[in-house]
């Protein structure tokens, strides 16, 4: 497999680009892209067989039944990230090892469906958290290790663009593979 494809797999969407508009009417729209998302994943999933939904989006890559369980984890990691800088002046977070998380027992021995009740719940507050944030909120930050400083309104253009990513590596998986 060639370079372009390999990344073309990994990152069907293109990888994240630091936003150039943190409007309000930019917001919104990612917002509602976090908002929807659930919705949107489970159809995705839903049809999908036992075996499907074992089989990675790329070689190297999750299976689609690890990624529902990883959006899950990461957009929780998120939200505790917001709250955070919402309540402290700019604090210190930890990364986690994702791949990691992927190969414990709960993303293979959970419910797919209660992993998707779980992502319906944490957006729902999410969201609600998200809409009720007065514009200076928006410029708290919290420090990354790698990517140091982060504001909450470039932190909302990472997770919507998450959102987007992942969706696409299952929409793309069951297009490909003609599901």
């Amino acid at each position: 497999m060639d370079e372009r494809t390999r990344e073309k797999l990994r990152f069907p969407i293109g990888r994240f680009q630091m936003p150039s508009d943190t409007s309000d009417a930019s917001k919104a729209r990612r917002i509602e892209t976090i908002a929807t998302f659930p919705r949107k994943l489970r159809a995705a999933v839903e049809p999908l067989t036992d075996a499907q939904l074992d089989t990675r989006y790329r070689p190297e890559g999750w299976t689609v039944r690890q990624v529902v369980h990883h959006v899950g984890d990461s957009h929780l990691n998120s939200v505790i990230r917001f709250k955070w800088a919402l309540t402290e002046d700019n604090p210190a977070i930890r990364t986690y090892y994702e791949d990691r998380w992927a190969e414990l027992c709960d993303y293979r021995d959970v419910p797919l469906d209660l992993a998707l009740s779980f992502l319906d719940a944490l957006h729902a507050r999410w969201v609600v958290l998200l809409r009720g944030l007065e514009p200076a909120q928006w410029k708290r930050t919290f420090t990354h290790p790698e990517w140091k400083e982060v504001t909450l309104d470039v932190n909302l253009a990472i997770y919507a663009w998450h959102c987007d990513h992942h969706l696409a590596h299952v929409t793309e998986l069951a297009r490909r593979e003609g599901w």
